[in-house]
């Protein structure tokens, strides 16, 4: 999935130097990012930023015009991706559709479940779910790979607020207990980086990077989100464990 090998202690991910172009539109504009393991790192940016891009750059699912990225030996990713379109008339179970990974245990199967906190789902059609049940669903999926990193690509779209807290708390969770990186990319600014590590602020380009608390005062996090940016629940974070 990536363009060489690195090994520890270094990044799982890296990108350096990412430039994408769609047409004559550049989407990507000299981006550098990485992702330590017992890392979560929030992605931010309006619509249209090249977040999805970024992620599928890392995920060696599109190839940059300019740059390179580079991933630790062996690396296994957990992907969850905006949203999952199942046909309606299709007979699709959760317990079928987590199978689909290549693990069938049931008892793994229910384990996972219930470590997301959707254990009441494992027999209920995949298209009855609420938006909140098949993101937990989804993620459930990525975790059956044993994930070295974890890449959630706006994980708590058509999720309501109390939903999306709950949500959050579940990947700091997941974080701390696993001790896998993470890359969260969302455009939504309340309570998303409540758990966060490090913030990185994309536009095209990445405007600020940095500590939660650090990027909240930057000059170009305020200019590009304007007054929705005095509305974001910022919290400092307290674990104990070291970021590369």
């Amino acid at each position: 999935m990536s363009d060489g090998a690195i090994t520890a202690p270094g990044p799982l991910v890296s990108g350096i130097g990412i430039e994408v172009k769609h047409g004559r539109r550049t989407v990507l504009d000299n981006v550098d990012i990485a992702i330590h393991r017992n890392e979560l790192v929030t992605l931010i940016g309006p619509n249209g930023s090249g977040k999805t891009t970024l992620v599928r750059v890392l995920l060696g699912l599109e190839k940059p015009g300019k740059g390179s990225v580079t991933s630790s030996a062996d690396l296994r990713v957990g992907y969850t991706p905006q949203s999952l379109t199942v046909d309606r008339t299709l007979p699709l179970d959760v317990q079928r559709f987590l199978a689909m990974s290549g693990i069938s245990d049931p008892e793994i199967l229910q384990k996972t479940l219930t470590s997301v906190g959707a254990s009441a789902v494992f027999n209920q059609e995949i298209r009855l779910l609420s938006g909140g049940e098949l993101k937990r669903v989804m993620l459930a999926r990525a975790l059956l790979r044993e994930p070295d990193l974890l890449v959630l690509d706006e994980p708590t779209a058509n999720v309501d607020v109390h939903g999306q807290t709950e949500f959050y708390e579940l990947i700091r969770k997941i974080r701390d207990e696993r001790g896998c990186g993470i890359l969260l990319a969302s455009h939504d600014l309340h309570l998303v980086m409540s758990a966060t590590d490090r913030v990185v602020c994309l536009n095209g380009h990445v405007c600020c990077s940095g500590l939660p608390d650090a990027v909240s005062r930057d000059p170009a996090y305020l200019e590009l989100f304007g007054e929705a940016a005095s509305a974001v629940a910022f919290y400092s974070h307290d674990h104990d464990h070291h970021h590369a």
